[in-house]
C-alpha cells in the first residue's frame, strides 16, 4: 500500500502548528506507511514500535492524536491508552485492529477509543477518520472561518472586513451580503437568490433594494482599488479578484 493524499481539508492546530500524531505499531512497514500518509497531509508524525518507547515519545511529543495497533506484544494498545491518558487525559485515538477481531475491536472502544479500522485497511479511509476525529476533538484551528477573494478577507467568527489590510466596517446587513458573494466567487448571484439568503424572505417587485445595498458595498470595498464587484447585466452580480 503505497499513502496518497486524500481531498481533505488541511488541519493545523490552533495555534497555527502542525497537527502532531503518534503512531504506535509493532509492524515497522505499517507504522512507515502511515507516517508518510500522515506526512503528505502536513501533520507532524513521530513512530514507537513498543507500548514504552511510545510512553516516553507522548511525554515530551504532546501528540493530538493517536494511532495504535491493539495486539502489540508486552503492552497492548489497549494498556497504552490508559497509561498515555494519564499524561494527556483529552488526547484522542485510533485504533488498528485485525480484520476479524471483534474483541479487539470492542475492547478498544471500552477503553476510550474514539473510532477503529480493520487491516488490511485504505490509507484514504485512515485519513478521513483521523481528520473527523481530530475535528471533532477541537485541537484545531477553526475551519472555514476566513474567506478570501483576491486581497479582500472576511473572518465569519469576528466579522472583520479587511482589503490590502485595513480595515472595513461594515452594518450587519453589508457584512452579510458580502459574506454571500464571497462564499460564492467568480459565481454570478441573481437578485432573487441574494434576496433569498440575505434578507431571507421575498421583497416582491422591492428588488432594487439589492441594487442599494451593492452600491452601499462599491463605495466601501471599491472606493479607493480596483474594483471587485461587478454587474452582469440582466444575471446580477459577481465578486471576483483583481487581475
Amino acid at each position: 500500500m503505497e499513502p496518497r493524499a486524500a481531498a481533505l481539508p488541511k488541519l493545523t492546530r490552533a495555534d497555527g502548528e502542525p497537527i502532531r500524531a503518534l503512531v504506535v505499531d509493532d509492524e515497522p512497514e505499517l507504522a512507515d506507511l502511515m507516517r508518510r500518509g500522515l506526512e503528505i497531509s502536513g501533520w507532524d508524525v513521530a513512530v514507537a514500535h513498543d507500548g514504552l518507547a511510545a510512553l516516553k515519545i507522548a511525554r515530551e511529543f504532546n501528540p493530538d492524536v493517536l494511532v495504535l495497533d491493539v495486539m502489540m506484544p508486552g503492552m497492548d494498545g489497549v494498556e497504552l491508552l490508559g497509561r498515555i491518558r494519564a499524561i494527556h487525559p483529552d488526547v484522542p485515538a485510533l485504533f488498528l485492529t485485525a480484520k476479524d477481531a471483534v474483541a479487539d475491536k470492542v475492547a478498544g472502544l471500552k477503553a476510550g477509543g474514539d473510532d477503529y479500522v480493520a487491516k488490511p485497511f485504505s490509507m484514504k479511509e485512515v485519513l478521513l477518520r483521523l481528520h473527523r476525529i481530530v475535528q471533532r476533538s477541537g485541537v484545531t484551528a477553526p475551519q472555514f472561518a476566513l474567506l478570501t477573494v483576491g486581497d479582500l478577507t472576511l473572518n465569519k467568527d469576528t466579522k472583520n472586513v479587511q482589503r490590502s489590510g485595513v480595515d472595513i466596517p461594515l452594518t450587519s446587513t453589508e457584512f452579510e451580503l458580502l459574506k454571500f458573494l464571497m462564499e460564492n466567487p467568480r459565481h454570478v448571484l441573481s437578485k432573487a437568490r441574494i434576496l433569498e439568503r440575505v434578507w431571507n424572505y421575498d421583497f416582491g417587485g422591492q428588488s432594487n433594494i439589492v441594487e442599494l445595498y451593492i452600491s452601499y458595498l462599491r463605495k466601501k470595498i471599491d472606493a479607493t482599488d480596483e474594483p471587485m464587484i461587478h454587474t452582469v447585466r440582466g444575471s446580477g452580480y459577481v465578486i471576483k479578484p483583481c487581475l
